[in-house]
């Protein structure tokens, strides 16, 4: 059964997607309409950058790339947190025609110039740590340090240090196309990171969807929580709000901080904003001592993405924020977002779905790829102009993924009779319990609702007779005393009996990765024995 696409032109409030052909032109209609409305607030100080000045700081750099050496189609790597030097480091590498791998900078050394090489990158776009952590560089690779020095007065200029010549190295950069403009890497939850080439075409796409879905436009303006290296952060808060000639606040030295978030809600007079459920789950435990109350600005939506979120949060959320908490769904290969609960006015919120398709088709398929009737759980399929075409350097898992244009997510879920798209969990996490198929995610979502529970990791555990056993780690939230025979209680009341964990272990605090999202190779390494 497949769900066609939702995101359309909304004629009845004369509502217009921006007309964008991908990175290159994302500015061009606000600088040459709107060229002294605010695109940025950076830095502590909270400067203002125009659209015009961003636009000009752009170029610019793109000039100066284009003095380097780097030929049109080459790729280049971008190490930064959320600053100015990130954006304008995305927009200017674009508009000198190359393709921008943006990485984490948490990553170790080791691991950022493996990447790098294994791209084939010639040099790499260095800006300011994130906050708390040294500015780290790939050893192996030209290094080319980025700042952007920003008045109050709103002027701003570019400062790049190009002394380090590119270099030449085999990679997968031969499988690059003129019309790629991104290459992300996947975020490496249960597998190795695998990198993902996204096409200006897939760019234009995914942010004309995200804006049709919400409505964005110049009157909307966010706080950057998210991280810019990951699809998240860069396609619906950045991208998709620059397109719209929205106002993104970008943290000072780039970084979420939930010390600031309410300050920082007030400074950017924000409409919305999107995070992962733990980042939500963070403002929560934190909204009974520091919610500001009606200094806060009226929001329009909260959005929750890139893991599933508990219903108990989302109408915890929406007491606290006063507005619609709306869920979706999206991978890297998807170009960030391919669902999505609708705005309150646009349709019918359904709690525990992520709503329906924003410019593509889904499909819900069993194993033999027949489509599912309405209700039945299957693999999630996606297809339209937003799918990336395979992973680079990979063909063989390219072939797997990847069928007639349609992506195999590897997510189980089902379709109701109206199209909405409610998940259920990955293939690959599947706990074979004696031949019972377990979802961890179904699992760890009820751990969740108890109560005086955080968060919850849900894990196969090695067994002679069964081949695996259900085990857990649960994190308690703080000043809570709930302990193990309560939380089983708590299970057995709402679990069947073979989905009861059977080991289960209080921690701390969870491994997550970058995104936000659980590292569940983390949480494998260290519970799983």
């Amino acid at each position: 059964m497949a769900a066609a696409a939702a995101a359309r032109v909304r004629d009845a409030d004369g509502y217009r997607p921006p007309s964008v052909t991908g990175l290159a032109d994302l500015l061009d209609r606000q600088v040459r309409e709107r060229p002294y409305a605010r695109a940025l607030i950076v830095t502590g100080d909270r400067v203002h950058l125009s659209y015009r000045a961003l636009g000009a700081l752009a170029d610019d750099l793109a000039a100066r790339l284009c003095a380097t050496g780097l030929r049109r189609g080459d790729p280049i790597g971008l190490i930064g947190a959320n600053t100015a030097e990130f954006v304008v480091a995305l927009l200017g590498a674009a508009r000198a025609g190359l393709v921008v791998a943006p990485l984490d900078p948490a990553l170790p050394e080791p691991e950022l110039s493996a990447r790098l090489d294994a791209l084939g990158a010639p040099a790499v776009l260095v800006g300011p740590a994130p906050a708390d952590a040294p500015r780290v560089a790939p050893s192996r690779v030209p290094t080319w340090p980025l700042r952007v020095d920003a008045s109050r007065a709103g002027t701003a200029a570019v400062v790049l240090d190009t002394g380090a010549s590119v270099r030449q190295v085999r990679g997968v950069a031969g499988e690059l196309a003129s019309s790629d403009a991104l290459v992300l890497h996947t975020a490496g939850t249960s597998a190795r990171a695998r990198m993902v080439p996204l096409t200006h075409a897939n760019v234009a796409a995914s942010v004309r969807a995200i804006c049709t879905t919400y409505a964005l436009g110049p009157g909307d303006a966010t706080v950057a929580v998210m991280p810019f290296f990951h699809g998240h952060g860069l396609f619906a808060a950045l991208l998709a709000s620059l397109a719209g000639g929205g106002c993104v606040l970008l943290p000072a030295r780039g970084r979420f901080s939930a010390r600031t978030f309410w300050d920082d809600l007030r400074a950017a007079d924000a409409t919305w904003f999107t995070a992962v459920p733990t980042v939500h789950e963070i403002l929560l435990d934190r909204a009974e001592f520091e919610h500001p109350g009606p200094r806060v600005p009226p929001l329009r939506f909260v959005r929750s993405c890139s893991a599933p979120l508990n219903p108990a949060t989302q109408r915890a959320l929406e007491r606290t924020f006063g507005a619609p908490l709306l869920s979706a769904y999206g991978m890297t290969e998807s170009t960030h977002q391919a669902t999505s609960e609708p705005l309150p006015q646009y349709g019918v919120l359904r709690q525990g779905s992520v709503g329906r398709p924003t410019g593509v088709e889904v499909r819900v398929v069993d194993r033999n790829g027949r489509p599912c009737p309405h209700g039945v759980q299957g693999e999630v399929w996606v297809r339209g102009p937003t799918v990336a075409r395979g992973y680079l350097g990979e063909p063989a898992r390219t072939a797997r993924r990847f069928t007639a244009g349609w992506l195999r997510t590897g997510d189980l879920g089902f379709l109701d009779i109206d199209g909405c798209l409610s998940l259920t969990g990955r293939i690959d996490n599947i706990i074979d319990r004696g031949g019972e198929k377990i979802s961890p995610e179904h699992v760890e979502d009820v751990l969740a609702g108890c109560p005086g529970v955080a968060e919850a990791a849900v894990f196969a555990v090695p067994d002679p007779v069964y081949g695996q056993r259900v085990g857990a780690a649960v994190a308690i939230r703080e000043g809570e005393t709930v302990g193990p025979d309560e939380i089983l209680r708590y299970c057995r009341d709402r679990l069947a009996a073979f989905e009861v964990p059977e080991r289960l272990e209080l921690v701390a605090a969870l491994p997550h990765t970058a995104k936000g999202g659980l590292d569940r190779l983390a949480v494998e390494a260290r519970y799983v024995r």
